[in-house]
């Protein structure tokens, strides 16, 4: 279970027991405001986000208003759990940069794991454009793309910053997966080669033909050894419970002793270089 499923369910029980102490049931809660009866049992097991204005009324009928600062404290906590693209993007996506960038400052080692594409730390202007672009027509995002580009090559000085150490493992399908076109992808591998041999990055890549101790789910990133980031299809989640942050280092250590680094990696990123611009 999730860091943020389990903050909603906290909530919710929390809910229930001021409903319990008050003798309300939940229809009669329901029914003083105007309330689906089913949505009740949903926010108390965990199902459903209650809003401030929900908190606002239960706090009220439950006779305990001055609970209200403490019942919001709890949902903002679990929203920073859990944020959707949708809203995240509602005022463009270089603030999201920023915020990552902020995570990177503070981390002394950054880990980050991919699947399908580049890392941000990694990729070529050209290649951020295509990738940040697809959030303006996918996910409604704010239409702020030349900022939010220059955010992300922005965030790459910190690799550049004495002290820091960062380990990038991606898998071979990176390297391949037509995100951008074909020129923009060439540009982008070359950079990858060059990036390999920098002093504070640790660069590798799962070959097809290895077989995966664990399932490549998703990317992650992990800030030292307290901080995971996370993305779905439609959201960021953020995971501080230090169980799920030991689940994930350890996952990343099993998919890193696979990957193959250095000179090897570079030669995998050589042939999907070569397949991709075959000699004339």
């Amino acid at each position: 279970m999730s860091t943020y499923q389990k903050a909603r369910e906290a909530l919710g029980l929390r809910l229930r027991e001021l409903r319990r102490e008050a003798r309300l049931t939940g229809a009669q809660l329901a029914a003083a405001h105007g309330w689906h009866r089913t949505k009740i049992p949903k926010i108390e097991a965990g199902r459903q986000t209650p809003s401030v204005a929900d908190l606002e009324a239960w706090a009220a009928s439950c006779g305990v208003p001055t609970l209200l600062p403490e019942l919001v404290a709890a949902l903002h906590s679990l929203e920073g759990h859990h944020v959707e693209y949708r809203r995240m993007f509602r005022t463009g996506m270089a603030s999201q940069q920023r915020t990552f960038a902020e995570y990177e400052a503070e981390a002394v080692f950054v880990r980050n794991f991919e699947t399908c594409f580049v890392p941000g730390l990694l990729q070529t202007a050209e290649y951020a454009r295509h990738r940040l672009a697809e959030a303006i027509t996918y996910d409604g995002a704010a239409d702020d793309l030349t900022e939010a580009v220059a955010a992300r090559m922005l965030r790459q000085q910190v690799l550049y910053t004495p002290g820091r150490r960062f380990h990038f493992v991606i898998t071979e399908s990176v390297l391949r997966l037509r995100l951008c076109p074909p020129e923009v992808l060439a540009a982008q591998l070359e950079k990858l080669a060059v990036a390999s041999t920098m002093r504070t990055i640790r660069f590798g890549v799962i070959p097809f033909e290895v077989v995966y101790p664990v399932a490549p789910v998703h990317g992650f990133h992990l800030f030292d050894d307290r901080h995971v980031a996370a993305e779905t299809i439609t959201a960021s989640l953020a995971v501080t419970q230090p169980s799920e942050v030991g689940t994930y280092l350890r996952t990343f250590a099993r998919l890193a002793e696979v990957a193959v680094h250095g000179r090897q990696a570079r030669e995998v990123i050589e042939r999907a270089l070569d397949e991709l611009t075959p000699a004339e």
